[in-house]
């Protein structure tokens, strides 16, 4: 029996631990971005669609709370004023780029 519990406890935390931004949609997030003109802030910085702000060989964002940091940083420089749900929504979008757990 206690195996059986510990399965599944270590199951939920898996799963848990798979998606750093459970309550977030990755679309209404895209809709965010697009909304603050993330990616156009982004190739003003470094060219094409900006797209590379997630690849670069130098970027910052290297775990969930990097990324939350970032996105306060940023949403700061466009005066966006997030609400715990939009960073969550917006968090789901940018992890499809980053891919943290």
């Amino acid at each position: 029996m206690r195996l059986a519990i510990s399965i599944a406890l270590l199951c939920a935390a898996t799963a848990a631990s798979a998606d750093p931004f459970p309550s977030g949609n990755a679309q209404t997030g895209q809709k965010l971005f697009a909304q603050y003109k993330c990616g156009s802030c982004h190739a003003a910085m470094l060219g094409g669609d900006g797209s590379a702000m997630f690849t670069r060989p130098d970027r910052k964002v290297h775990s969930v709370p990097n990324l939350i940091e970032q996105m306060r940083f940023c949403t700061g420089n466009v005066g966006a004023n997030l609400t715990p749900q939009d960073e969550q929504h917006l968090g789901a979008y940018l992890n499809r780029y980053y891919n943290l757990k």
